[in-house]
C-alpha cells in the first residue's frame, strides 16, 4: 500500500515529467515489463520471484478495477 501511494504522490508531484503519464500508456508500459521482467532479472544476476507474486500482483490491479 505505501508504495502504491508513493507512486500516486510522485504522479501528483512530477506526473508530466513520467515517460507513461496516462493509464494506458503506463498499462502498456507495465504489461511490457512483466513480459521482459525475466530478462531484467537475469541481467541483475536475481532469481525471479515465485509465481504466486505475479499471482497477487494480477489480482490486485483487477481488484483495483472495482474496489471503492
Amino acid at each position: 500500500m505505501a508504495f502504491i501511494a508513493h507512486l500516486r504522490d510522485d504522479f501528483a508531484e512530477r506526473g508530466e515529467q513520467w515517460e507513461n503519464p496516462t493509464l494506458d500508456r503506463f498499462l502498456d508500459a507495465l504489461a511490457a515489463w512483466i513480459d521482459d521482467s525475466p530478462g531484467w532479472y537475469k541481467n541483475f544476476q536475481r532469481e525471479m520471484p515465485p509465481h504466486e507474486d505475479w499471482a497477487f500482483f494480477a489480482r490486485a490491479l483487477s481488484a483495483a478495477v472495482v474496489y471503492e
